[in-house]
């Protein structure tokens, strides 16, 4: 456990004590803080971290805050940005937002008893000394022209206050974004290996959601719970989520084999606020667990045929009034016999219109698209439900985006996107939400829309045209889309859903009118998407060559003959002949043919995308095979 009193660390620098005098008063008064580490976000989503000591930051705050540090460009994820022969990047302070300390629970101070800390200062960062990069200046863009732009359209169409808890366009002092995310991960001990029918079993017999945590598991929770609070999170609850298996006590008296699932919430903040809150609340949850000898990761899909780890993100827009009154601009002025506002109705239509090129910033990775496959509570279909009346509040899992709402509290109106995972780079989900509600905001209020022209818009039939929404595709279903709709039906009426990362990047060639709402005002460039294109493109190519291609051939090595040739029947010869034909289909050359690992990664060798993409859906569709047939055999021999 923690033996550090907790009620004398310093956890923060809140946005309104940057001064240079507030800033060394505070550090001098806890010298367990001994490094500042300022914080840059490239484009791929990774942060900076470098340890400048604490009297160096101290003796030339004045310069840190102004010109901050400088660093190699081409080290970070900014391709077409910042090459080798162009590679000056700086990385600025940013001083409207709180600023963490990291603790280092493994090292006290010796002075103070308390964990060694480090200040890490969110920042931006600057290429050759004009241009902003990264994704933490795309969010604060993004936020600044969704901020003035729907200002401009809420004065042009005074039509909308007539469906709005507000008089008028002068009654407002400012507009409030938030946001904010769940964070699902899964806990084990290291070098555990999944049961995999085990974990199954447990998730179909509702054996582990919300259950009662225990041993290591429930400590390192509740330390977690603790500190994050210290943070002023403004925590809101811990649980285990559908995943896991009970952990066992050993001989020793410690439990292992541990392998759960927890979700922890905590309260929205503003947009760039409540990523910034993200990134740290991943470190204090990691070093706490790893503290009782538990690993942690935030993979979308750690264990293959049970629930992957979602990261639900909720958003929200309201107005501040001069009065001093919040007005949520997603929810009608009429909230018990309308579901939202003009406002509202447009965003949501915007967020789903736009999602496939919306759904590269979302699901990036390998990892990710193995966690939206039907049947694990992960949405497959963009497609929304607002509920089945607007009286009684609803809630359907199975749909892209939640509306979530509370008769009688206005201010509960979100959309909730259900897609993103915890390795999702949240500043650009929300920068690439954002442009797209404004989109579908900005077409519903200069058309003069209604609460109820809307309404009909969104719950178009198939084949009904639209102002805004695609003729050929259905938006809204409150049935179950993974049970009462076919394979053929989900793909005709909803569109089909990428398959591998270059299915979903290639959206962006095949929608360039669609990027066009990224590019308002600048807020994401030509070479900002060039670059983002080239970083995804990269790493999917690379982690397929280089890790998931030898990983997958380590497998097909490891389902090897178990059985004698004396001692077996025919059962056994059966299913060992399939296996072995799709071992070496998949990982065994011959002089006259390659097999399908070495011909992926001829494709990748060559830049033949397209073929190589094909060619690892064929690559996952056997290694399923593989091991389903690999566990009938195996079960039958003795």
């Amino acid at each position: 456990m923690l033996s550090y009193d907790l009620n004398k660390m310093l956890y923060i620098i809140p946005a309104d004590k940057h001064s240079p005098g507030d800033v060394s008063s505070i550090l001098n008064a806890h010298p367990e803080v001994k490094f500042v580490s300022l914080v840059g976000i490239d484009i791929g989503g990774h942060d900076t971290d470098e340890k400048i000591p604490v009297e160096e930051f101290l003796a030339d705050m004045e310069k840190f805050l102004k010109n901050g540090v400088q660093t190699d460009g081409s080290s970070v994820v900014l391709p077409k940005i910042a090459k080798l022969n162009n590679a000056k990047v700086d990385i600025i302070p940013d001083t409207t937002v709180n600023w963490f300390v990291d603790h280092n629970f493994n090292y006290p101070d010796p002075m103070t008893g308390l964990p060694v800390g480090t200040l890490r200062i969110p920042s931006s960062l600057i290429h050759n000394d004009s241009e902003r990069v990264g994704s933490r200046v795309i969010l604060r863009d993004a936020i600044k022209n969704f901020k003035e732009d729907l200002m401009d359209l809420l004065r042009e169409n005074p039509y909308v206050f007539e469906y709005l808890d507000i008089n008028s366009v002068d009654d407002i002092e400012k507009l409030v974004i938030t946001a904010a995310t769940e964070l699902e991960f899964w806990v084990k001990t290291p070098d555990d290996d999944a049961d995999r029918e085990q974990l199954s079993t447990a998730q179909m017999l509702k054996e582990q959601y919300w259950k009662r945590t225990t041993g290591p598991v429930r400590t390192a929770l509740e330390e977690v719970m603790l500190v994050l609070q210290k943070y002023g999170f403004n925590m809101e609850m811990g649980h285990k989520e559908v995943g896991g298996v009970k952990a066992k006590l050993g001989n020793s008296g410690n439990y292992d084999h541990v392998m759960e699932q927890l979700e922890i919430d905590w309260k929205y903040s503003s947009a760039i606020q409540a990523a910034d809150n993200e990134n740290q609340v991943k470190y204090v949850v990691r070093d706490i667990f790893r503290t009782y000898g538990l690993e942690v990761t935030f993979m979308a899909k750690p264990v293959e045929g049970v629930a992957g780890n979602g990261e639900h993100t909720h958003m929200g827009v309201a107005a501040k009034l001069k009065d001093g009154r919040m007005v949520n601009l997603f929810s009608p002025a009429d909230l018990e016999n309308e579901f939202l506002s003009p406002v509202g109705f447009g965003a949501l239509m915007g967020l789903l219109k736009n999602y496939d090129v919306i759904n590269p910033f979302v699901s990036s990775t390998n990892d990710s698209l193995n966690r939206l496959k039907p049947g694990y509570e992960a949405p497959v279909c963009t497609v929304t439900s607002l509920g089945h009346s607007a009286k009684m509040p609803s809630r359907n899992r199975t749909v892209l985006v939640g509306l979530v709402r509370e008769i009688g509290n206005t201010m509960a109106t979100r959309f909730e996107l259900r897609s993103p995972n915890p390795k999702s780079n949240t500043y650009l989900v929300l920068a690439a939400s954002y442009m797209a509600m404004l989109d579908g905001i900005k077409e519903a209020l200069e058309h003069s829309k209604t609460p109820a022209d809307l309404e009909k818009s969104i719950s178009k039939a198939y084949g009904e045209k639209d102002f805004y929404l695609d003729t050929d595709r259905i938006y809204r279903s409150e049935k179950d889309v993974f049970d009462e709709y076919t394979e053929k039906e989900r793909d005709e009426f909803f569109g089909k859903a990428p398959r591998t990362v270059w299915e979903n990047i290639k959206a962006f060639d095949e929608n360039p009118e669609k990027l066009d709402i990224f590019k308002r005002d600048d807020v994401m460039t030509d070479i900002t998407l060039d670059s983002y294109r080239e970083a995804i493109r990269a790493q999917w190519a690379t982690e397929l060559h280089d890790r998931i291609i030898p990983d997958t051939m380590d497998f097909v090595r490891a389902c090897s003959k178990a059985h004698d040739d004396m001692d077996c029947v025919d059962y056994d010869r059966h299913y060992w002949e399939k296996i072995q034909r799709l071992r070496n289909q998949l990982g065994r050359d011959t002089l006259d043919e390659m097999c399908l690992l070495t011909r992926i990664k001829k494709a990748l060798d060559r830049g033949d995308y397209d073929q190589a993409s094909d060619m690892q859906i064929e690559m996952q569709a056997k290694v399923e095979e593989l091991m389903n047939l690999y566990i009938i055999y195996k079960k039958n021999l003795f």
